[in-house]
């Protein structure tokens, strides 16, 4: 993959026995200097890539090298430091598990000697199609390399990742005493690179457990400051109807206790907002798919808003023999009440709130438009992030916790679909979501932050 014209020729003294074009002396000082390599205190790539250049300059036959990393998650080698090949196009490299030379080595754990063309060719033949176009690339069109020494890093029973070196040239090449140096090497290079893994993943806890802790922090801060209105309404006007010395007509005390319910109903949508954040962020918030008819959900929802008050008008369109869908009917209703709800708290003049269904060869997709005063394009685009609010232009507040849409999102994208805002300043927005069309299951997930 790439050339290295910097070959190193050894001078060694007269009482020094050679061992392929290298003398013990030199294998020492190879292993002291990746020693001191190994117990510096590095991050996992800086390790790599220092071993890595190491190891070039050890082997003289070794003209470009690479380390390729297992990820566990698309069970792919992909590289993690590139010497003397194109580096952008090996880059784009992804090795499936037992492909070619380093998905084979990484799939047996044992390392090889390929010492011809020949070899070195038929280990190769079953690299993708994709894959070989792009080591074409990273070895700019030159001739298939002539040697190539290809060792796994194991340590105990994990499997890190593959090293691999080659010669393209020809002049020099890689002896069996190389191979078998080049294991010891990599054998001590695997036991630093797990240690430095582990000291990442730490890292990685560590911080994700500050970040949990500073979210629980923003919902707690965010949702208390929410609460003050509600309660302070619930608390003034229950007081108020208490009074021994004021006697109320019926419909001052029907009016208050309106007030009371209607603010109890916001503290119910806070502290569900503040529950299913928990959930998702513990990974528990489940999907239990049943057959669900979304136009009668749409129903329900708009019928509950619409006896809130008399400012909006309402319209509930879906077209007949709308297909049903597997889905969590509680969960869907929940993102219908939150896509409604803002819908209405955003358009405060009141005015027409559309909810829409269309239906797609392999999905549906369900709108909710509102005639509100719309969204800055700026703004648009973190409309589901956490706590953000769109701030109406006078300056007025809408109480809500900034965890709706964001929720919405979690439990849309739970069930394979998308969502998705447009908007246009003075025209108001429509947001759509998709559910697949897909057979019913009676399936149960698991939606993941």
């Amino acid at each position: 993959m790439g050339s290295n014209d910097s070959g190193r020729q050894p001078q060694p003294g007269a009482a020094q026995r050679k061992v392929g074009g290298r003398n013990r002396t030199e294998e020492f000082l190879a292993l002291r200097e990746l020693s001191s390599i190994i117990v510096g205190n590095l991050d996992l790539h800086a390790l790599l890539q220092q071993a890595l250049e190491k190891l070039l300059g050890v082997f003289e036959a070794a003209e470009a090298g690479a380390v390729f990393v297992y990820q566990p998650g698309p069970g792919r080698l992909v590289p993690k430091c590139v010497l003397g090949y194109d580096t952008d196009a090996v880059c784009q490299m992804s090795l499936r598990n037992g492909e070619s030379i380093v998905g084979r080595a990484f799939q047996t754990g044992q390392g090889a000697l390929y010492a011809n063309r020949q070899q070195v060719a038929e280990a190769m033949v079953d690299m993708a199609a994709e894959n070989r176009a792009h080591y074409a690339r990273a070895i700019f069109e030159s001739k298939q390399p002539c040697h190539v020494v290809c060792v796994p890093m194991i340590c105990g029973d994990t499997k890190i990742g593959v090293i691999v070196l080659e010669n393209w040239r020809g002049h020099t090449r890689f002896s069996e005493s190389d191979f078998q140096l080049a294991q010891a090497l990599v054998g001590l290079l695997a036991v630093a690179a797990d240690r430095a893994s582990l000291a990442l993943e730490a890292k990685r806890s560590g911080e994700a457990v500050e970040n949990a802790s500073r979210l629980q922090q923003d919902i707690m801060a965010a949702l208390s400051h929410e609460m003050r209105t509600p309660l302070a309404s619930i608390k003034g006007y229950a007081s108020a109807l208490l009074l021994d010395e004021v006697q109320w007509d019926a419909d001052t005390e029907r009016d208050y206790l309106g007030i009371i319910l209607e603010e109890s109903e916001k503290l119910s949508e806070l502290v569900a907002d503040l529950l299913d954040a928990v959930l998702m962020d513990t990974g528990r918030l489940k999907i239990e798919k049943e057959p669900t008819l979304l136009a009668r959900l749409a129903e329900n929802v708009v019928d509950e808003m619409a006896s809130h008050g008399d400012k909006h008008r309402f319209m509930v369109s879906f077209p007949p023999g709308y297909p049903v869908v597997d889905a969590d009917s509680g969960r869907i209703r929940r993102v219908l009440f939150i896509l409604v709800d803002n819908a209405v708290k955003y358009s405060p003049k009141g005015g027409l709130v559309v909810v829409r269904g269309e239906a797609g060869e392999d999905e549906v997709i369900v709108s909710v438009a509102d005639q509100g005063q719309g969204i800055a394009p700026e703004h648009l685009n973190r409309l589901f992030e956490r706590f953000f609010r769109v701030k109406y232009v006078s300056g007025q507040h809408v109480v809500g916790s900034g965890l709706g849409l964001p929720i919405a999102r979690n439990i849309v994208e739970g069930h394979g679909g998308r969502i998705w805002a447009e908007s246009k300043l003075g025209e108001g927005t429509t947001v759509y979501f998709t559910l697949p069309r897909s057979g019913l299951s009676n399936s149960i997930g698991t939606v993941a932050d």
